[in-house]
């Protein structure tokens, strides 16, 4: 199995967190996204009790909430004592509404509106990542008309490649992300930014991509990230005094990946980190990182209704399913690998090949190709797995398809955290 909340009860089916998926499909419908609550918070303690073992509690674990935002998630993120990453007012307005505390959110972006920036600094979120000299221009005006002052790290796109998929590595100087390293761009932003009257430059931050399954990586950023907060030391007396890591923890989609657990990979780059600083003559920063699909991603499965069996012999099979990329754009945008399975068969052997396809009117509307499953008929469920992060963040309504409902799972008891858009719903904004 993909994730350890997973497992097959005694009747063959498919559960999550103890919970039958065959009888949440019946009750709730489908499509239907099911979190396991328990493989969410254990992960979310894994990430603060590695920021307590391995920097001695220096440090705070950033839940990326791109990967899934809603109510819930903020609550619990909250109550992990975990902080929580934005990349825009909708997700800061979510997260307050929430009672998520303002000064444990740090706000992303590469082009934060007046609006959305205006909103932050109401609100006293805690940190913002500078990702370029037009927003350090705007950040600074807005704080001094609003009397506050924001603390700032700068975005470095530190020139690493995580070999990842070409469309989420971020770490390259080829990105629409951050101050560049190799070109002095880096260093300039830093003497622009200590000279503004209304920015505290507390310090750098660094992403160098996403499913990242080599620690090496993660390592090398380290060492690049701390090298320049020694130039910075050096060429401008100041030495920042918090270094952001990013996040990009790969997480298992197959049962061939094998990504390593995430304590190895702060072990090993704590001790990279800790290295250097003495070697550099630094104090050991305060460390952030920002932990999002390896929070969320492998603790969902999304079920889906069987509604017809395509058989074109010596082609390929279709099964199609009720929903698609309007609920998973994740296939048709860079073909994402996924397992799946027949969750009312699931003691059954996938000894079929198909592939497996959505409901809209587009003939690149599949969520896998030439994918192992149980024989299924229709009216089966099938689940598609590792669909926590990413999915329901990225749905739409494209064909006037409501999103689907999702739910938490918790000691094999479920509770409704989001619930199914209607047709009605679909026309609120319509005038």
């Amino acid at each position: 199995m993909v994730s350890d909340s997973l497992s097959i009860n005694s009747q063959g089916h498919l559960a999550v967190s103890g919970a039958d998926t065959v009888s949440l499909a019946a009750k709730y419908g489908t499509p239907l996204m099911v979190y396991s609550e328990d493989g969410v918070r254990r992960n979310c303690r894994k990430f603060v009790s590695s920021i307590q073992d391995n920097y001695d509690g220096n440090g705070l674990a950033l839940y990326a909430s791109k990967a899934f935002s809603c109510l819930e998630m903020y609550r619990i993120c909250d109550s992990e004592q975990m902080g929580v990453d934005v990349v825009s007012g909708g997700e800061i307005h979510t997260a307050l509404k929430a009672g998520f505390p303002a000064e444990k959110i740090l706000f992303h972006g590469n082009n934060k509106t007046p609006a959305e920036l205006g909103l932050a600094l109401d609100a006293g979120v805690g940190r913002y990542v500078v990702d370029n000299f037009p927003e350090m221009e705007l950040l600074d005006r807005l704080a001094g008309e609003k009397g506050v002052r924001a603390r700032v790290l700068l975005r470095i796109t530190p020139g690493i490649d995580a070999h990842t998929h070409d469309f989420i590595k971020t770490g390259l100087i080829d990105s629409k992300f951050g101050f560049t390293l190799e070109t002095g761009e880096a260093l300039d932003a830093v003497r622009r930014v200590l000279k503004k009257a209304n920015l505290d430059f507390v310090g750098v931050h660094c992403h160098i991509g996403s499913q990242i399954f080599d620690i090496d990586p993660f390592e090398h950023a380290a060492l690049v990230m701390l090298g320049f907060i020694r130039k910075i030391k050096d060429e401008l007396g100041f030495e920042p005094a918090e270094l952001n890591l990013g996040g990009g923890f790969g997480v298992k989609y197959l049962d061939d990946d094998d990504p390593e657990d995430f304590t190895e990979y702060m072990r090993r780059v704590a001790a990279v980190v800790k290295e250097k600083c003495a070697e550099e003559g630094l104090r050991v920063p305060f460390i952030l990182i920002e932990p999002g699909r390896s929070i969320v991603g492998a603790e969902c499965v999304t079920l889906y209704t069987v509604g017809g069996v395509k058989r074109i012999p010596g082609v390929r099979t279709y099964v199609s399913i009720d929903g698609g990329m309007a609920d998973n754009p994740r296939y048709i945008l860079y073909q994402a690998a996924y397992q799946i399975t027949c969750a009312n068969k699931a003691n059954e052997p996938r000894d079929t090949y198909v592939t497996l396809a959505g409901k809209c009117c587009e003939s690149g509307d599949l969520i896998q190709e030439n994918a192992p499953l149980q024989r299924v008929e229709p009216g089966d469920i099938v689940a598609v797995m590792t669909t926590g992060a990413y999915n329901y963040s990225m749905a739409s309504n494209y064909n006037r398809i409501p999103r689907p409902a999702v739910l938490m799972v918790s000691g094999g008891k479920e509770r409704l955290i989001i619930r199914r858009e209607t047709n009605d719903d679909l026309l609120r904004l319509d005038i």
